[in-house]
């Protein structure tokens, strides 16, 4: 399913033909459109149309371009109209400072009181941005310390302000744009920005992907946005649908959290969610929150946990993938035993094998369990996380001694999997080339992972 969080559809061009629009999108898989409102005119079309199509949604809000005669009688308006339950969020709303519109001082005004409404009734808000990236990345940073989210919309700014964006919790998504010829800064972006923080949208009538450049733009051209995204990502679009969908019920509301996945793929592997549990509790891991991963929901108690007969049916032949790799929201050597039948499974059927760890498994265990991985565990991939112990400790909230107990079982593994790999997540990234030395001394390989 794919959903287009951004459509104008209540422009001039597509009257009288609504009603066909929103079916050709259907066709394609786009079940949902948000269409944000750019003055209370449109606020207006805006309710028509959420009320007439039970796949629409709707923002409200004042776009910088008509903020020129903007009022603080505005605000009670617009909250007034937030009372529809498929009103989502406030917005179209920013700055712009290509076009002469509004004065700069009114588009201030207008944001800054459209900001704190959606503080006020817990709503995100909808950004747009035009040769404002300085101005906007500071009023973001105030307003999100006091909760505030939303969505940059069309992005067509740095990389550098990308992340900033992110590590805010903000949202961000490309129309079209991306897919046009000279367009290659913004590839860049969306392909440096996770997928845990992309949305999609047209940005209809606006901003028409190739081939279809020159005409008029519609929810039916999302796949297209989707497609390039997917190539950026190396996945697949039906990742880019689920993913996105899923950011959409974090920010928007619509929709629903998915059931819980026991196996679920990401590009060519299948990766087994064995456990939610964790003997460490690291600050980036969301094991104890809401714990789902490309659009997958792990979450998981205890007793929920099955018997690894469910994995391998669910697996059926292992061929058909990559690689199956033991990873979820927890310490997969909790459930060792398991770990292990699965692998046989998979190792008997031709397939190959990946355990995604924080190297305790023996420590877990009470044994070297490294030899028992023989013949069934071609890879490891181990958390390192950090290059000393006092650090590794902090990050990871464990016993400072199981820092070299990670590294014995790293360097013990190597004797029996034919490949070992130590990461780290890029937070700290003046730690990078240490935590690659350490590892190339091991004798093992480095790689680092994208916390953003």
């Amino acid at each position: 399913m794919f959903i287009d969080t951004h459509s104008h559809l209540f422009y001039p061009n597509f009257n009288g033909e609504l009603d066909e629009v929103i079916q050709s999108a259907a066709k394609v898989g786009v079940e949902k459109i948000i269409v944000p409102a750019t003055d209370l005119a449109s606020c207006a079309q805006v309710i028509q149309l959420v009320e007439k199509y039970p796949q629409v949604y709707g923002t409200v809000g004042i776009h910088p371009h008509d903020s020129r005669e903007w009022n603080d009688a505005i605000i009670g308006e617009l909250e007034n109209l937030t009372k529809h339950p498929k009103i989502v969020a406030i917005g179209e709303i920013g700055l712009d400072y290509y076009y002469d519109f509004s004065p700069k001082e009114k588009q201030m005004e207008a944001l800054h009181a459209q900001i704190k409404l959606a503080l006020k009734l817990d709503l995100p808000v909808v950004i747009h941005n035009r040769d404002a990236d300085e101005d906007i990345l500071s009023i973001m940073n105030q307003y999100s310390k006091q909760g505030l989210r939303g969505q940059l919309h069309c992005f067509n700014s740095s990389i550098k302000h990308a992340l900033e964006f992110i590590k805010m919790g903000f949202f961000i998504s490309f129309t079209g744009n991306i897919t046009f010829k000279k367009a290659d800064h913004l590839r860049e972006v969306a392909a440096s920005v996770s997928l845990e923080h992309l949305l999609l949208e047209t940005d209809s009538p606006f901003m028409t992907p190739v081939p279809f450049r020159g005409k008029r733009n519609d929810p039916s051209n999302i796949p297209l946005i989707a497609q390039m995204l997917s190539e950026l990502h190396n996945v697949s679009v039906e990742d880019i649908a689920r993913i996105t969908s899923y950011n959409v019920f974090k920010l928007f509301g619509i929709g629903s959290k998915p059931k819980t996945s026991f196996t679920y793929q990401i590009g060519n592997s299948l990766y087994i969610n064995v456990t939610n549990r964790c003997n460490a509790d690291c600050f980036f891991c969301d094991h104890k929150g809401d714990a789902v991963i490309s659009g997958y929901n792990l979450k998981m108690s205890k007793n929920e946990e099955p018997n690894a007969g469910l994995y391998i049916n669910e697996i059926g032949d292992p061929l058909k993938y990559k690689e199956i790799v033991f990873c979820g929201y927890g310490e997969p050597t909790i459930r060792w035993d398991v770990v292990k039948e699965i692998a046989v499974y998979v190792k008997n059927n031709g397939g190959r094998t990946r355990l995604n760890t924080n190297g305790h498994g023996s420590f877990i265990n009470k044994r070297n369990i490294t030899p028992e991985m023989k013949d069934l565990i071609d890879t490891v991939s181990i958390s390192l996380n950090a290059v000393n112990k006092e650090r590794y400790a902090e990050i990871m909230k464990v016993q400072p001694e199981l820092f070299n107990e990670m590294l014995n079982f790293a360097v013990e593994s190597r004797k029996y999997a034919n490949n070992v790999i130590l990461s780290i997540v890029d937070i700290e990234e003046d730690k990078l080339e240490d935590a690659k030395k350490l590892v190339t001394e091991l004798g093992l390989e480095f790689r680092a992972r994208h916390y953003f």
